[in-house]
């Protein structure tokens, strides 16, 4: 189940962007004047076990998504990318960044349509070394 964000969520999100390899701690302070926010819950009421962060308008950048390691393989991605597309108009260019070498993600979003479409070097700091990114994207049918 997916919802938008509350601001009672907020530390739990915070928690879970630590299991981000590059959080952006000033995205998420600052997305609800940005964008939007979405959080995964396993039960109404329950806490957040995911979150995605979106920003733009006109076409949109899936700009974080994460789901507790605990929870994933839940399918709680694929609802928090679904939530994201649905809310989208028609036309809409959804983007993203994602690794090259983080292949549940990238299996994920192909397996939802997503393409890539650019490559970007050197994008991703990792503790000292750099990974390289791949810049996917879905264009939302008509």
């Amino acid at each position: 189940m997916i919802r938008p964000a509350r601001p009672a969520d907020a530390s739990a999100i915070a928690a879970l962007q630590s299991h981000l390899d590059a959080p952006s701690p000033e995205l998420l302070a600052s997305f609800a004047a940005v964008g939007a926010c979405l959080v995964a819950v396993e039960r109404p009421g329950g806490e957040p076990v995911g979150y995605a962060i979106t920003v733009g308008e006109g076409d949109v950048h899936l700009a974080e998504l994460v789901v507790d390691p605990d929870h994933r393989r839940r399918g709680h991605g694929r609802t928090l990318v679904d939530g994201v597309v649905a809310r989208c108009d028609p036309g809409t260019r959804v983007t993203l960044l994602v690794a090259v070498d983080n292949d549940p993600a990238r299996s994920l979003y192909e397996s939802i349509g997503f393409q890539p479409v650019a490559y970007r070097p050197c994008f991703y700091e990792r503790g000292g070394a750099w990974a390289d990114a791949l810049v996917y994207a879905y264009d939302v049918p008509e």
